[in-house]
């Protein structure tokens, strides 16, 4: 019975001064910082699309540009 009052007290004491408000904001964070980088990945797939694209009429307006010379 002892020790069930003296984990309570503690428990109650940690609850207190803010030690599972702490966890709560760490697991917080990472959720957002794991969203951030799905974010980036997407990003850099459409930034990659984007390149292809433009190398692609880039090369297509230069073929065309060498078979207009010939």
């Amino acid at each position: 019975m002892a020790r069930s009052i003296v984990l309570l007290s503690l428990v109650l004491s940690l609850s207190g001064c803010g030690v599972a408000d702490t966890g709560a904001a760490a697991a917080a964070a990472a959720t957002s910082k794991a969203q951030e980088a799905r974010e980036g990945l997407k990003t850099e797939a459409r930034v990659r699309e984007q390149l292809d694209a433009a190398m692609k009429q880039s090369a297509d307006q230069r073929n065309a540009a060498e078979a207009d010379t010939k």
